[in-house]
């Protein structure tokens, strides 16, 4: 138990604060909806911006990736001109809306064609061999993560358009932040430890073993998801 608390803890360290720190793109959105809350929305709007153009500069100094400090910059600076066109502070939250149906649609889409987006997402971050994520022993258990992110993101969904359609921007607000980060970070911690166990008990190939093309029965990817 011990173990995996500090397996859990070195992973989320990675992802939100590493050198390609997801951080980057989700606080300056967290930080607009607090000001706006608190002074209004001219408020939130400037110190939303500078977080972001703070957060690139520092990227730079360092010399480390814009990637996710730029999506936070591209992110606000979307969101606020469409608030501002629409001379409405819900607005702020219509790019979230557009997008969570994307993300939606997209792992919907990824289950029917059998390739689940939890995969391409592990992918992405850990660069493994891709073809051992589509191992008839890998694959259920990054569908099966897919599916519970799948219903995460419809409740998520219908519950911040029932609020953007009535203007309930405070809650919209509440909502927003709740189901953000912190929900985020307990999606990642439940995913982690489900994938974990489900890969065991599929009993598949390692990264390792599907790669030098070691034949069953196999030790099994014993971390990471």
């Amino acid at each position: 138990m011990k173990n995996k608390s500090r397996e859990l803890l070195e992973e989320l360290r990675a992802v939100f604060a590493g050198r390609n720190s997801f951080l980057d793109a989700i606080l300056p959105p967290i930080l607009f909806l607090l000001i706006n809350g608190l002074a209004g929305f001219q408020a939130a709007m400037w110190s939303a911006l500078i977080l972001s153009g703070v957060i690139a500069a520092v990227r730079i100094f360092r010399k480390q990736s814009l990637i996710y400090a730029l999506a936070g910059v591209g992110s606000v600076a979307i969101a606020i001109g469409i608030a501002w066109f629409l001379g409405k502070s819900e607005g702020f939250f219509l790019p979230g809306l557009i997008s969570g149906s994307m993300t939606l649609l997209l792992a919907i889409l990824s289950l029917l064609i059998r390739r689940p987006m939890v995969a391409w997402t592990s992918f992405i971050a850990r660069r493994w061999t891709l073809d051992w994520y589509w191992h008839p022993q890998v694959r259920p258990a990054y569908s099966e993560v897919t599916f519970a992110w799948a219903i995460f993101f419809a409740a998520r969904l219908l519950l911040q358009f029932s609020l953007f359609k009535n203007e309930d921007v405070n809650s919209l607000a509440v909502t927003n932040f709740i189901t953000g980060w912190p929900a985020t970070i307990l999606l990642l911690v439940l995913s982690y430890l489900y994938g974990t166990w489900r890969l065991a008990q599929l009993q598949g190939p390692s990264v390792d073993e599907f790669n030098n093309n070691i034949p069953a029965p196999w030790q099994g990817q014993r971390r990471g998801f």
